[in-house]
Parts: C-alpha cells; structure tokens; sequence
C-alpha cells in the first residue's frame, strides 16, 4: 500500500509542475471571469446524463450473478462509490460500491468486485478505441494534405495511443485466457512472478484472490447483458464527450467535437495512473497535454487551464455533492455511516474475502 501510495505522489507531483509550467496566470484568471452561467448550467445537465447511464450500467453486470439492485437503491449506492473513489488515492473507494452490493443480496464480495473490474476493462476499451481512433484519423489527414489539427497529433499523444490501445488489448487477452483456463493462468501468473519461491505463503494468498476475482468476470458469458452494458457505457462516454465540447466551445475554444473526444480519451488514460485524492494534477495535466495538439500554447496556457480548472471543479463539486446526498439513503436502520466508514467497512469486507482494490 505505501507503494501505491509513493506512485499516486510522485505521478501528481510530476503532473502538477508540467500543468503549471508555462501556465498564464491573468489569462486564466479573465477566462474564468467571463465564463456564463448558462455554460456552467449546461455542462452540468450532460454530467446529470453521464451519472444517470455510469450508475444504472452496473445493473447488466450483476443480472447474471443473480441479483438486481432496484433503481432507487442503485443510484445512491454508486454515487456513494463514485465519491468514494474521487476522494481516495489509489483508486481505494473502488470497493464500496461491492461492499453495498452484498449487503443489498445474495452476493459475494469477490463476484461484486469482479463486476467493477469489467467495468474498468470495458471503459478502457472504449477510451482507448476513441484515442487510437483519433490518432488513426489524424495519420489520414495528414496523408490527404488536409489542413487544420488533425495533423498536429503530437508524439507523447501517439506514443500514448498506442500505449493505451495495446496495453487494453492485452488485458482482454489474459482475461479471455483466464476465463476459459483459470487453472493453466493462475500456475502461469504464480510461475512468473516468481511468488512460490520467493514467498510461497503469499503466493498462496495471490492465488486464492486471484481465481475469487476471475470467478467475478463469469458475467461476460451473457451476451444481452453484457450488450446492454457496452450500449450504456457508450452513451456515458458519448454524452461525457458532448459535455465537453459544449464547454470549450462556450469558453472560446476553437476544437471539433472530435478534438472534445480525443481530449477525454487521453485524460482517461492519464487517470489509469496511480492517482490522488480528487485527481489534483493529473487531471489538469492530461487536459493540457491533449489540448497542445489543436491550440496554440498560448491559447491552452490561459483558456485551456481555465478550461481544465472547470471541468475538474464542476465535476468534483457534482460527484462529491451527490454522494453526500446519497450517504444517508444508502444506510440502514438508525445507524448513519460517515465516507471514512463506509471505506473502512468495506475494505474489511474485501479482505475477509480476499480480494483487493482493482488498480
């Protein structure tokens, strides 16, 4: 865990000084200054839309374990979790929404977290796909003589997009593999890493998590779930994407809608890095980055920061807000449970049953 810990510090700290550098400080300052309520009301509503299709989505993962959590139980329960993992470093809130899950059926803790890491692996996946898509469609403007950003990809965006794409790739490979010969994959995880030698008392431990998780993605084996989900996570993204567009456009920021989206793709893929609490710094650092690709420095060191600055206040108020609604509604009987609880309980639950955070 201190591990993790040191590597959420020292990505943010890295991320912190390269969105600062070069930063317009009374740029930033007048474009926050001239930003419309309406704009701010408008971008809300989509993130109101992307709440609604990232809750409701979990519902297909956990139909064929079983279990359905009723709508008005569903949306307090995430947007718990989804504070929860806004809160917390490393991505430890991760765990609440199973924690809540099991106390709602007849559900284990291992499956409930199995469901969470599809959830990631999917949302990677289709990140990752909209990035390299974009990278691919950049190559073809440039190759037609086209004018405009397409030709602009820079090389630390090529370099992620294929990063991204090939590293998703290969999870969904190993856990394809893992599904359909646990056995084989689980020997060839322990043979590798080397645990039987150098730790067999851990390696058993690894072991027992592993199949517990494994065992949780036994949800991809039905396919109209599995759909309703993938068609759910495109709405989150796309109307995740839409949103962001419609700000940059309201605070004079010439980009495409396709630029919006290149712009949450590789963000997306900056956040699958060990992060900190509110994603201070990575994510002003991935807005930034992708920015410099269609804008000129100048114009992303002023407008764009304070365009970053939005995004990231407008979010973290909505999901930080709601979850505080939610927590009260998400207890039962007399007892009320604070943030910190729910955390502790919940990764307490995750350890009896052997199953860590998905990171």
């Amino acid at each position: 865990m201190l591990g993790k810990i040191a590597a959420s510090l020292l990505v943010t700290a890295v991320c912190v000084v390269y969105a600062l550098h070069g930063i317009d400080t009374a740029g930033v300052m007048s474009a926050l200054r001239a930003l419309p309520l309406s704009a701010v009301l408008l971008y809300l509503a989509t993130v109101a839309i992307t709440h609604f299709f990232r809750s409701a989505r979990w519902n297909h993962l956990l139909k064929p374990l079983g279990m359905t959590i009723p709508l008005r139980r569903l949306l307090p329960i995430s947007s718990v979790g989804f504070m929860a993992i806004l809160a917390l470093p490393v991505r430890l809130g991760e765990l609440v929404r199973p924690f809540y899950a099991t106390r709602e059926g007849s559900i284990r803790m291992s499956a409930a977290v199995g469901t969470v890491a599809v959830e990631r692996i999917v949302d990677g996946l289709m990140i990752s796909i909209l990035f390299f898509g974009s990278y691919l469609a950049s190559l073809a403007g440039a190759g037609a003589g086209a004018g405009g950003a397409t030709q602009t990809f820079s090389p630390q965006l090529r370099f992620g997009a294929w990063l991204s794409f090939l590293g998703f790739v290969a999870l969904t490979s190993f856990l394809a593999v893992a599904l359909v010969r646990t056995d084989a994959t689980v020997r060839f995880v322990l043979k590798w890493s080397l645990l039987e030698r150098l730790a067999p008392a851990r390696a058993v431990h690894v072991e027992d998590r592993l199949r517990a998780v494994i065992s949780g993605f036994g949800v991809l084996s039905d396919g109209r779930n599995l759909g309703w989900f993938v068609a759910q996570t495109a709405l989150y993204w796309g109307f995740n994407g839409i949103g962001m567009w419609l700000l940059a456009v309201r605070m004079g920021l010439d980009i495409s809608l396709g630029a919006a989206f290149t712009t949450m793709a590789f963000t997306g893929v900056v956040l699958t890095l060990p992060n900190s609490p509110g994603l201070v710094g990575q994510f002003h650092a991935g807005i930034k980055l992708a920015l410099m690709a269609y804008l000129p420095a100048a114009v992303v060191n002023s407008k764009g920061i304070a365009y970053a600055v939005v995004l990231h206040g407008l979010q973290t108020v909505w999901y930080v807000g709601v979850g505080l609604v939610s927590l009260p509604l998400v207890s039962t009987g007399r007892q009320r449970r604070s943030l910190k609880e729910a955390v502790l309980e919940a990764n307490a639950s995750a350890e009896a049953a052997q199953v860590e955070p998905v990171t």
